[in-house]
């Protein structure tokens, strides 16, 4: 395990050099672009009380590989209080590195806190969409209220992204995006729109697939409608991968994950400090929300151990029962010793009125009755249940007030209740849990899911049959949560509707 823990972090090291690094020759100041070079939008993301991160990225042709040459490029940015940029409160320039994608990420900083402002970048006379972005209130101010939008799981190839066209006219604070951002592998049947280019592999493969994605316009007014905090799941990489292990067993996954996490960190309004000195991404943390919430945001890929009983000659998940052993093996870790203890102490730590956890998965007890007794799923926190159990038991000795379990996946909207023993609904309720469906992605039948909510008390809620979001009002007494859906993902004009409400009274776990 050292040798392996040591390889890791060489590995990671030397992927990360050319992000971390800044070119040695004088960015262009006054470039002269072929086309339009902001096709892929602008975001924001990582919010404080006093600043943001803001991105972009020059490609003036995104679908293949930008299409600027080898050089550098300064980018003028500018944050005002109104659209028309008739009061500029920040402004400066960034360097667009060829190395690092000619992608930007600027921290501005000295903005006031819980205020609205509006953003834009400049380059070669030619100015980009504007954004809308906003800081958090203050550290500890009491009151005020969060509006949070979830979402997860766009499959390029499944469908369109009407849920973002409709996500960004909620006006939200805040955007979580807990996973699946792209997808690395291409569809075989009934694909809505193609992927342009074979399972990517390489740094330059990744970056084209985010380009693809982020060049679709329902995408680009979510980016830019309000700060996002982002985490990954595993199709940012490769299918049920799990920490160095890949599905397919590839000798040189650790290369190719590498690269992923590059084109990742590339593409998302994130803080470059998530680069650690030691090479690690650390994408788990705590964003503040004033008084009102904490949102702790989890990493549950890069650190697990590998899914248990996997099917013969590979890795990933699969179904199971009692005749896997190794599934309520103690010891089996979702997140891995140092987040554990990361999570325990800011669990502890919290004065928040609502704490939010952040992460993947469905993490209640999900298994499926069958013949000769429960099946699980390996993937999920189902085939992580002694991580699972020690997670519950951090969270009811911390006393971090109003829990609320976020989360992705499964392509489905789930609610439910969360109880001390999974599994166990006569044990105390300790949280209540939103699992948000997918934006576009294609997820389990009806009848699959009606018998997981049928065998397990606890899900209040299951709907698989549609796409969309979760959109959440957080005020000091009271959380409510809708879950929205799309009536078709396969239509890009596809319509919004509800398909259940919930409530969550402050003092009282679970859901109302």
């Amino acid at each position: 395990m050292p040798d392996r823990r040591a390889f890791l972090r060489r590995a990671l090291a030397l992927a990360w050099a050319g992000f971390a690094l800044p070119g040695c020759a004088p960015a262009i100041t006054r470039p002269r672009f072929r086309s339009y070079p902001f096709t892929l939008g602008v975001a924001s993301g990582s919010p404080t009380a006093s600043g943001v991160v803001l991105w972009t990225r020059l490609a003036p042709e995104p679908l293949a590989g930008g299409g600027l040459d080898p050089g550098d490029i300064e980018v003028r940015w500018e944050v005002a209080e109104d659209e028309r940029f008739s009061r500029i409160v920040r402004q400066g320039a960034a360097v667009a590195s060829a190395a690092r994608a000619h992608a930007v990420h600027v921290e501005a900083e000295g903005l006031a806190p819980a205020r609205a402002y509006h953003f834009r970048f400049l380059a070669g006379g030619e100015a980009s969409a504007v954004g809308r972005t906003r800081t958090a209130p203050a550290a500890g101010a009491p009151g005020g209220r969060l509006r949070l939008a979830l979402a997860s799981c766009q499959h390029w190839e499944h469908g369109y992204y009407a849920a973002h066209r409709h996500l960004a006219a909620e006006a939200p604070d805040l955007v979580a995006f807990v996973g699946d951002y792209i997808y690395e592998g291409n569809g075989k049947a009934n694909r809505v729109r193609d992927h342009h280019i074979p399972e990517p592999r390489t740094l330059a493969a990744y970056r084209d697939r985010y380009a693809q994605y982020k060049s679709d316009p329902d995408l680009q007014a979510a980016h830019a409608c309000a700060p996002w905090i982002a985490t990954w799941d595993d199709h940012e990489v490769d299918n049920d991968y799990a920490n160095d292990r890949s599905q397919d067993l590839d000798p040189a996954f650790l290369a190719r994950r590498a690269a992923a996490y590059r084109a990742f960190l590339e593409h998302q309004p994130l803080r470059p400090g998530v680069q650690r000195p030691d090479g690690e991404f650390r994408l788990y943390g705590t964003h503040a929300w004033g008084g009102l919430a904490s949102l702790h945001v989890l990493d549950d890929r890069q650190y697990r151990a590998w899914q248990a009983c996997p099917p013969p000659g590979r890795g990933g998940s699969r179904t199971v029962g009692s005749e896997c052993e190794e599934r309520t093996r103690p010891g089996r870790t979702m997140l891995g010793e140092a987040q554990e203890r990361w999570l325990d102490g800011a669990l502890r730590s919290s004065r928040a009125r609502w704490n939010l956890l952040v992460q993947q998965t469905l993490m209640a007890n999900a298994g499926r009755p069958a013949a000769g007794g429960v099946q699980h799923w390996t993937d999920g926190w189902d085939g992580y249940p002694w991580a699972r159990e020690r997670l519950f038991g951090s969270l009811q000795e911390s006393g971090a007030a109003n829990p609320v379990v976020l989360g992705g996946d499964v392509h489905a909207h789930y609610a439910a209740n969360l109880h001390a023993q999974p599994g166990d609904a006569g044990s105390p309720v300790i949280a209540a849990e939103f699992c948000g469906t997918s934006i576009s992605s294609r997820g389990l039948g009806m009848k699959a899911v009606n018998a997981i909510r049928e065998a397990n008390p606890p899900i209040r809620f299951a709907d698989s049959a549609r796409r969309g979001y979760v959109l959440l009002d957080l005020g000091p007494d009271r959380l409510d949560a809708h879950l929205r859906v799309v009536d078709d993902a396969r239509r890009r004009d596809a319509a919004l509707s509800t398909a259940a409400s919930f409530s969550v009274v402050a003092g009282t776990p679970g859901i109302a």
